[in-house]
């Protein structure tokens, strides 16, 4: 498998996994729904970024931070079920 050169920045922004040659489809595919998630979660950030809440002041300090960590744990949760996954471990697997 080549190198993959990867901005390091964006890696440390969103935790980016990484691949190394040699590793066995178990860990490749926990890779691939990572990545998944990743997507999943800009998509949602995206999508919800003007979502307001009846219940709760939009000057709320944690109403941000919760809101961001409920689109982490829905995308996690979510990873292996739109099919970049999937289509990723197929493509890599050939690969490694």
């Amino acid at each position: 498998m080549k190198n993959l050169h990867v901005n390091a920045a964006l890696v440390n922004q969103h935790k980016i996994p990484t691949l190394h040659e040699g590793m066995d489809r178990g860990a490749l595919k926990e890779k691939t729904d990572a990545f998944e998630a990743i997507i999943v979660k800009m998509l949602l950030d995206n999508a919800m970024k003007d979502d307001k809440d009846i219940f709760s002041a939009q000057s709320d300090p944690g109403n941000k931070i919760y809101k961001s960590m409920y689109r982490d744990e829905l995308s996690k949760a979510s990873a292996g079920s739109f099919g970049f996954s999937e289509m990723l471990f197929d493509h890599l697997s050939e690969k490694i």
